[in-house]
């Protein structure tokens, strides 16, 4: 491995020459309390930034072996160490001029939400920090003395004042640790006491804008009303009441602008931690929980919608139905049996973004159009069965319709975004009322493997393009894969992930034997024993056996270029960028 001053000595001879010299300076250089790796230098000073990681030695980082002793409390020290070291590169970054992304400094930016992300990883203590950098230019002409500034005058103090546990407040990366073991005590408890989600009492719901995740300044603290109130002891907070939702059927109701759609986005963003001072840390959901939707316009490949459509006009194959186009009711029939394959166990759904004769058919249209005439059995009369069944509970948000009183296990009125238990007065008054519809008996067959073969093109191609834009959309070879209605897609460095795993999958999943239950079950298994860096061992593409433990080669001083701002998406996202790849083969 070469040392700091060879770097040093190499800049000095490079400066002022054309920008592809600055490739010559790709490898490890020791810098005594860590090592750098300039893993990818960017071809010309206006393309994406050079990625950069720097490793640090579990001796001199010094974190307990209490903090990362657990996936998740692991994932909560690297989201501490990607937040303190992104703030300090923030405060250095563009103190470097030139041309293009000349002197830029940057690490992921985290949101709310605690995610498990390739820029930086723990492992027996190591630390792996990956940002990027802006290599200096004048033109085209390369500026080194600027990119010796970044790298040994702004660069050490960075890393010596976050990557190094007696130099940060120590207070602070306890709090975190100490958290995240309350909120995952939360949500392994939630099975042991019947219950799908909890929202602690004194949560703040309400965001501080459409545009801003923060909790809005002023808005109402929940408060459970007293029939649902749980009280759980956490192992750091201690007592902690809030409202226990139970498995089964939950109906949240009330007037518009009361608080039931932001009940519903807590619950939905509930699947993930949240950082300290969110408002929403102690609101936990099933982390299979899925938000159900319509979805006009996307492809569907193979999916059995036949619980839910039948007698399609043209005689059209309902057990194994594919469109370019999806109507409302096809498409979210179909987000639903999608979300039975990925395991969800908990359905979130508004009817303000659902197909409304998917949801229900009132007894008026059930006059005029006789059932035999009418393809569609609506959600209504499936959603017992999904829960006596599967044990797939539903938690609605219905503001027009009271069909679902019905049918409901409870029933809870927003009002001012405070919550009421209005279950006994709901199921009196709906007595008064005849069913619209009949719940079916037992949820029917339907079948259960879809296999996808891989697309043949893809493998003869060596340079596949990928690119993300925000949490909407994504591009595979410019084959574009709508997300924008995965609402649980947090951040846009998921996005980016997605394009990456669904590249993988294509590559050295898919063989047509497969089913996307075994792909998903592979890819987590991958993705929990080796993170996200396993999809780029020997280019993305490897084997399991090539792809074998990339953190640990990088932590025993190896060199790995894996783009340093991807984020975990779950298997539900996963197999549902899958179900929306228009190339999808079944």
């Amino acid at each position: 491995m070469k040392s700091s001053e060879d770097l040093r000595a190499r800049l000095r001879a490079i400066d002022h020459r054309g920008y592809p010299a600055y490739k010559d300076l790709k490898g490890q250089y020791d810098f005594g309390d860590y090592v750098l790796s300039i893993d990818h230098v960017q071809g010309d000073p206006f393309a994406a930034p050079s990625r950069l990681s720097v490793h640090v030695n579990g001796r001199r980082a010094g974190f307990p072996a209490e903090y990362y002793d657990s996936r998740e409390k692991r994932i909560t020290l690297q989201d501490h160490l990607t937040r303190l070291f992104g703030a300090q590169l923030a405060r250095g970054s563009k103190k470097a001029g030139g041309s293009g992304k000349s002197g830029l400094l940057a690490a992921s930016r985290c949101g709310q939400e605690v995610l498990e992300r390739t820029a930086c990883r723990v492992e027996a203590g190591n630390v792996v920090l990956r940002f990027e950098a802006g290599f200096p230019a004048r033109g085209r002409t390369i500026d080194a003395r600027e990119l010796e500034k970044m790298l040994f005058d702004i660069l050490p103090g960075c890393v010596l004042s976050s990557l190094y546990y007696r130099r940060i407040s120590q207070e602070r990366l306890r709090a975190a640790i100490e958290l995240c073991e309350d909120q995952q005590y939360i949500r392994e408890t939630l099975p042991e006491l019947g219950l799908c989600a909890f929202i602690a009492d004194g949560s703040i719901l309400p965001r501080e804008s459409g545009v801003s995740d923060r909790p809005m300044e002023g808005a109402v603290p929940f408060r459970s009303p007293e029939s649902l109130r749980v009280t759980l002891t956490l192992p750091h907070r201690g007592q902690v009441s809030g409202m226990g939702i139970p498995k089964g059927i939950t109906l949240f109701v009330g007037g518009g602008y009361h608080g039931k759609s932001t009940v519903l986005q807590a619950l939905q963003n509930a699947v993930y931690n949240h950082i300290g001072g969110d408002g929403r840390e102690l609101v936990i959901a099933d982390a299979s929980a899925w938000k159900l939707r319509s979805e006009d316009g996307r492809s569907i490949c193979g999916t059995d919608i036949s619980p839910f459509i039948r007698q399609l006009p043209g005689r059209k194959d309902t057990r194994h139905f594919s469109t370019e186009d999806a109507s409302g009711s096809t498409s979210q029939a179909a987000n639903l049996m999608e979300s039975i394959e990925a395991g969800s166990r908990l359905l979130l759904i508004d009817e303000d973004t659902s197909a409304t004769n998917f949801m229900i058919r009132d007894r008026l249209m059930q006059q005029v159009v006789a059932p035999e005439e009418e393809p569609i059995i609506p959600f209504i009369e499936r959603v017992r069965s999904l829960y006596e069944d599967f044990g797939i509970s539903s938690i609605i948000v219905a503001g027009s319709s009271g069909s679902y009183f019905h049918v409901a296990d409870q029933i809870i009125q927003m009002k001012e975004y405070v919550p009421y238990d209005i279950t006994k007065r709901a199921k009196k008054a709906a007595a008064d009322f005849p069913v619209f519809s009949i719940p079916q008996g037992r949820f029917p067959e339907y079948s259960k493997k879809r296999c996808p073969r891989p697309n043949a093109a893809l493998k003869k191609d060596d340079r596949l393009k990928l690119k993300a834009q925000g949490t909407s959309e994504l591009s595979l070879n410019y084959d574009t894969v709508e997300l924008r209605y995965l609402e649980q897609l947090r951040d846009s460095e998921q996005t980016m992930a997605l394009a990456y795993l669904l590249k993988y999958m294509e590559l050295s999943l898919m063989d047509g034997r497969r089913s996307m239950t075994d792909l998903s079950d592979l890819i987590e298994k991958q993705l929990d024993e080796r993170g996200l860096e396993s999809l780029f061992a020997s280019g993305g593409a490897a084997s399991s056996a090539r792809a074998a433990a990339p953190a640990a080669r990088e932590a025993a001083g190896g060199s790995l270029d894996v783009r340093s701002a991807l984020a975990r998406p779950r298997r539900q996202e996963i197999l549902a960028c899958v179900n929306r790849y228009r190339k999808l083969m079944v």
